[in-house]
């Protein structure tokens, strides 16, 4: 079952100890005191402040779907429990339980925008929300967050590995900040020629639809168990004949296994080209386009919703193309885990690539830059089982923020099941997310680098802007933004998000003294 690992000084530094460092405020501080910040040190601080009792509805406020296909979502919430939840115009074909705030049903026939209104009320108080349902072609209107299995579990993953994943997204208290999807990515298949009589069989049945091993008893009863929480259900394949670890592919059955999938009840689909290359057809991008394209276009049939993630690593320039041909998120680069670090972890490396091809990221089309692998992870070279991170709490917190920067789907690929509280402090700031579930869609660029340091600035809805200034030496570090190479004149007010804190309002810049490897994470905010 899930539990809260207890490690780090001793049992666990729960015991917060702040560094305060100044950030000079130089001539751009409306202000005549100078404002204190505190900075994160190598040390495994937990700067995300526990959220109270009072209800804080989380997760995105607009959420797209097709015409008449089964609809679940679970209103993210903090606070006290237990908690009621109520909703003002849902639709019709929806239904609200309250006890949950689990909603369900169809959505809408009719294509448009339906504006609700989310409400929760526990002993403490109460809250409201906005959440518009927009019914049309369009999916994955902010981008996806849940947890995938690959670098825990790899080929050892189970049936039973996904039903404690999603026990532990509720329990953890990671739904309430918007998760949703558990993943099974590769090795639920039949293995053909395998000595392993759980992973061995027929790979397809009678009908020719593919066969899940043994491991895999009831997909149908999976997704349920998956579904009964509120929660959404993921599952992967290939366009080619087998998967990358020669499981059975979708090769010449595309039609009818993504049916069996629908028939399953799953909710999203990573397709990876693993040995598609092998049996391609053409040449140039349509050679690279044809197997998406095919599967794109029968998901889009299908009666049920299923978010579609390309996974061929940035060949062909994909970011250009992949929602095109029915794409909601695609891989942008090799896989992360598999990347080697060099002064700077690989995440850096990924990260930085990502983060070029910032103009082609748009609400229902996200660039991946993969996973988040932080807490107890695999070796992703050895298929090896999961060891604490290697990164330090400063790389953590810069990484959670580049992503989130980067308007990337939040997939968390650690151990479920041996979540502990700095790991949860990284992924459950709702500050921190609402950057990323942002629903203007933006995904930030890179506006300064330089060889000590880079800055990166995202456009929010409501006017303001998420600001990362991350430091890529081997000591602290002074960094400055300057309101001009922002496109902004006024005075503004910074807060600090992982802090959750304000800290001033700045004239024309802002300055700050960054760790090694460290962010600081402020949105601004005009005045």
């Amino acid at each position: 079952m899930f539990r809260i690992r207890q490690r780090g000084f001793g049992a666990l530094c729960i015991g917060i100890v702040i560094y305060a460092v100044l950030i000079i405020p130089l001539s751009g501080c409306v202000s005549s005191v100078e404002s204190a910040q505190t900075v994160i040190s190598d040390n495994k601080l937990i700067l995300t402040p526990k959220p109270g009792p009072r209800p804080r509805i989380n997760g995105p406020k607009v959420y797209g779907c097709r015409p008449g296909r089964p609809f679940i979502y679970r209103i993210p919430c903090t606070g006290k429990r237990p908690m009621s939840f109520s909703a003002e115009n849902l639709p019709q074909t929806l239904r609200l339980d309250a006890a949950t705030g689990i909603i369900t049903g169809s959505a809408p026939q009719q294509r448009g925008e339906y504006p609700v209104t989310l409400k929760a009320t526990n002993s403490r108080g109460s809250t409201q929300r906005p959440f518009k349902i927009v019914v049309g072609d369009t999916l994955a209107l902010t981008p996806p967050m849940g947890w995938n299995s690959w670098y825990i579990h790899y080929s050892r993953v189970t049936d039973g590995h996904l039903r404690r994943a999603a026990d532990a997204m509720i329990e953890s208290g990671m739904a309430d900040f918007g998760y949703q999807y558990v993943n099974i990515d590769d090795c639920w298949m039949v293995e053909p020629n395998s000595e392993d009589p759980m992973r061995a069989g027929r790979p397809r049945n009678a009908d020719g639809a593919i066969n899940s091993n043994l491991h895999f008893p009831d997909m149908k009863a999976l997704a349920d168990y998956i579904h009964a929480k509120g929660l959404k259900a993921g599952l992967y394949t290939s366009p080619g004949p087998q998967t990358c670890q020669k499981y059975t592919g979708t090769y010449q059955h595309e039609q009818i296994d993504a049916e069996k999938f629908a028939e399953w009840d799953f909710d999203f689909l990573k397709y990876d080209w693993c040995s598609y290359g092998r049996v391609a057809t053409g040449e140039g991008l349509e050679r690279m386009q044809k197997p998406y394209r095919k599967m794109g276009d029968i998901l889009a049939k299908l009666d049920r919703d299923i978010v579609f993630n390309l996974c061929q690593y940035g060949m062909g320039k994909v970011w250009e193309w992949a929602g095109a041909v029915g794409g909601n998120c695609w891989r942008t680069t090799g896989d992360l885990g598999l990347e080697k670090g060099s002064e700077l972890p690989g995440f850096y490396h990924i990260g930085l690539s990502n983060a070029q091809h910032w103009q082609h990221a748009k609400p229902g089309q996200w660039n991946d830059p993969d996973y988040i692998l932080i807490g107890w992870v695999g070796n992703a070279r050895k298929q090896a089982e999961g060891t604490p991170t290697t990164l330090t709490p400063n790389e953590q917190y810069s990484y959670m923020s580049m992503w989130c920067l980067m308007a990337a789907p939040l997939i968390f690929s650690g151990d479920m099941e041996k979540l502990d509280e700095f790991t949860l402090n990284i992924l459950c700031n709702a500050e921190v997310i609402e950057v990323d579930q942002d629903p203007l869609g933006k995904q930030a660029p890179i506006i300064e680098k330089t060889e000590d340091y880079f800055i990166m600035a995202k456009d929010l809805e409501d006017g303001s802007k998420a600001v990362g200034l991350f430091n890529t030496t081997e000591s602290q570090t002074d960094i400055t933004i300057l309101w001009k190479n922002l496109g902004i004149k006024s005075p503004h007010r910074v807060r600090d998000l992982w802090r959750q804190k304000n800290l001033g309002t700045y004239r024309n810049q802002f300055k700050a003294k960054v760790p090694r490897h460290g962010v600081v994470f402020v949105r601004l905010f005009p005045k």
